[in-house]
C-alpha cells in the first residue's frame, strides 16, 4: 500500500473514480454542445476549409512569382528583348487600326457623295416635272453601272407597259389572281 501512495507502482482507488468523472462530465458537455449546435459548428468547418482551398493556391503563386522577378534581375536582356517584341506588336497593330480607320472614311466619303448626286439627280428631275422615284431607281442603278463604265452616259429606259388593259381592276375583280370577291346572292334568307 505504501507504493500505492507514493504514486509508484499503482493508481491509487481514487484516481480512477476522478478521471471517470472528468471523462463524463466531458462527454456530456460536448454531446449537449453538438447536439445544440451541431449543425452551426459542421457548417462553420466547411466554410473555413472552403476558405483555405481558396486562398492556398494564391499562398503558392506568390513565392514563385518572387522568383520570377529574380530571374529577371539576373537576365535583363530577356526582359529588354520582351519589351521590344511588345512595343513592334503594339505598333503593328496600331498601324492596322490607322489603315482600318482610312478605309472607314474613304467608304463614308464615297456613301455620302453618292447620297449627294442622287439629291441633286432628285432635285433636277422634280424641276423637269418628272417623278423622282423611278429616277431614284434609275440613278442607283448607274451608281452601279457607274462603278463598271466611269463614262456611261445615262439612258432613260421607255415605261413599257399598258396604260388600260390586262392588269388587275379591283372594281371587275378581273387578273387578281386566285382571290377575288364576289358578292352575295340576293334574295330572302334561307333561315326561319
Amino acid at each position: 500500500m505504501e507504493l500505492g501512495d507514493r504514486g509508484g507502482a499503482g493508481p491509487g482507488p481514487g484516481k480512477p473514480a476522478l478521471e471517470r468523472e472528468g471523462l463524463e462530465l466531458l462527454q456530456h458537455t460536448v454531446g449537449a454542445l453538438l447536439s445544440s449546435y451541431g449543425w452551426y459548428i459542421l457548417l462553420a468547418c466547411v466554410a473555413v476549409y472552403l476558405i483555405v482551398q481558396k486562398i492556398s493556391p494564391r499562398w503558392r503563386v506568390v513565392p514563385s512569382s518572387q522568383r520570377g522577378a529574380a530571374g529577371a534581375d539576373i537576365e535583363p536582356d530577356m526582359v529588354v528583348r520582351r519589351q521590344e517584341a511588345l512595343l513592334a506588336s503594339r505598333l503593328r497593330m496600331q498601324e492596322e487600326l490607322n489603315a482600318q480607320a482610312e478605309r472607314y472614311k474613304e467608304k463614308q466619303r464615297q456613301l455620302e457623295e453618292q447620297k449627294r448626286r442622287q439629291k441633286i439627280e432628285m432635285w433636277e428631275s422634280m424641276q423637269e416635272g418628272k417623278s423622282y422615284k423611278g429616277n431614284l431607281k434609275l440613278s442607283q442603278q448607274e451608281a452601279e453601272s457607274g462603278a463598271s463604265t466611269s463614262s456611261a452616259v445615262p439612258k432613260s429606259k421607255p415605261n413599257k407597259k399598258p396604260l388600260r388593259g390586262g392588269g388587275y381592276n379591283p372594281l371587275t375583280g378581273e387578273g387578281g389572281g386566285t382571290c377575288s370577291w364576289r358578292p352575295g346572292r340576293r334574295g330572302p334568307s334561307a333561315g326561319g
